[in-house]
């Protein structure tokens, strides 16, 4: 299954591969080069038809647990002062997507949404550390029953040059529910209260709506 954002890609690179490979099997030769040829046509292909792929996932729908709303590695788990909303001390948890991974955005919990707003910027290198400041990004605010406001920031890269966001204020959204896409590569920021237990690692490899990124402290917790 692909993303609808990639549906019209995906058409238009399928059509335009099986007329070169036509044209590289009647008019190319020797046998070697129009094996190579093809052989980079068909790879080409598989690459942009992984990129768009939308899995099914099905998120635990749960108040206290936040998902990962992307695929890919942890990068970053570190307390920020978050200047654009909250304007106080956040716990940053930010994840990092190769061109390979499933680049579906999606919400890291249910909740209504208080804030969505799109910044043009710069096309850093996605892990760098003012990427999340000077890049083209977008900021989605949830109001969630349990964590209070949390806050996730997608975030253009060097390579990726669109974000698609389709959180609007006062809607109401349910965790693990298609939030966006942002194509080529790039990386997301979650910005979360103090009290939350952050459930990943550095490094850690993430899948979005699947992954547990943090919950709310027991209580035994907190009188420790």
């Amino acid at each position: 299954m692909f993303h609808k954002e990639g549906q019209n890609i995906v058409l238009i690179s399928f059509f335009l591969v099986c007329a070169a490979s036509l044209a590289v099997h009647f008019y190319v030769e020797p046998h070697w080069l129009r094996i190579g040829l093809l052989g980079l046509l068909l790879i080409g292909l598989v690459l942009i038809l992984q990129f768009f792929r939308n899995p099914t996932r099905l998120a635990p729908m749960r108040f206290d647990e936040i998902v990962s709303p992307v695929d890919g590695k942890v990068v970053a788990i570190e307390e920020v002062e978050e200047t654009e909303y909250f304007k106080g001390r956040r716990i940053q948890v930010s994840i990092f997507m190769s061109p390979l991974n499933v680049h579906v955005t999606r919400y890291p919990a249910s909740g209504v949404i208080t804030y969505s707003k799109y910044h043009k910027g710069k096309f850093l290198v996605a892990w760098h550390p003012k990427s999340s400041e000077e890049n083209e990004r977008t900021t989605v605010v949830l109001r969630t029953p349990q964590f209070g406001e949390i806050l996730y920031r997608q975030i253009a890269g060097a390579v990726a040059r669109r974000i698609v966001n389709y959180a609007e204020e006062g809607e109401s959204v349910h965790q693990g529910d298609d939030a966006g896409f942002i194509k080529f590569g790039s990386r997301v920021d979650l910005l979360l209260p103090l009290k939350c237990q952050v459930t990943v690692k550095l490094d850690q490899k993430v899948k979005g709506a699947v992954t547990c990124v943090a919950t709310v402290p027991r209580k035994e917790d907190d009188a420790a």
